[in-house]
């Protein structure tokens, strides 16, 4: 399962990047806000600039709602980077526009899923990614993951090629149940790639492991 990290922090994306255990990024326009990037053209420079490596995926998102001027876009975020799929809403307008771009040998990356119909519709559009937000449900006393579950199921039914990108992860338990699900990748925040490397009874582990080899006085020449 490939994991992206969510975020547009450039002190977390080189730290994570550096592990050489994550396969990309997802942006928004939430995330670039908060970032406080003077331009634009500032935050893909500086994101591009860290995923380097051929099969790195950056995912920049459009910022219109209509399908002509998402199209527009779309074709000037990729022309930036061949590591770029472009994010569009899943909308009629931003299906006609996946549409389009992916006739043009664009990817596409549709989201802010919430339904297994809008999953349905993203992939006739020809989506590269699907992104259902898991957690979003989960704070409406839905069943996030059950849309996982749904999504992979008629895409199995039906061959369809779209993966399944699943987004607004709120913890290691998501990240788990996706995998277990099949899903394709996940996004998440920088807090909660490190969590994905804890487990208290292996701090516990290593603390014993130490203290025992002290008391051995060896050393590994």
């Amino acid at each position: 399962m490939k994991i992206f990290l969510d975020s547009a922090n450039l002190n977390d994306l080189k730290k994570a990047y550096a592990t050489n255990l994550i396969d990309g990024v997802t942006t928004n326009p939430t995330l670039a806000s908060i970032e406080g990037y003077p331009s634009f053209e500032k935050l893909t420079h500086d994101i591009l600039s860290i995923f380097t490596k051929p099969m790195d995926v950056v995912n920049f998102e459009v910022a219109s709602l209509d399908a002509k001027t998402m199209i527009e876009e779309g074709i000037k975020l990729a022309s930036l980077s061949k590591h770029v799929v472009v994010k569009v809403p899943v909308t009629q307008d931003g299906l006609i526009a996946c549409k389009e771009l992916t006739k043009r040998g664009i990817r596409v990356n549709v989201t802010l899923c919430f339904s297994p119909t809008q999953a349905l519709m993203a992939a006739k559009a020809g989506a590269y990614f699907i992104s259902p937000f898991v957690g979003r449900l989960d704070d409406q006393n839905e069943d996030g993951m059950r849309l996982i579950e749904q999504i992979k199921k008629i895409y199995t039914n039906y061959g369809m090629k779209t993966q399944i990108l699943v987004a607004s992860i709120r913890g290691p338990h998501h990240v788990m149940e996706a995998a277990l699900l099949g899903a394709d990748a996940c996004t998440i925040p920088y807090s909660v790639f490190e969590k994905l490397f804890r487990h208290e009874l292996t701090d516990v582990g290593i603390n014993k492991f130490l203290d025992d080899w002290k008391k051995t006085k060896f050393k590994i020449k």
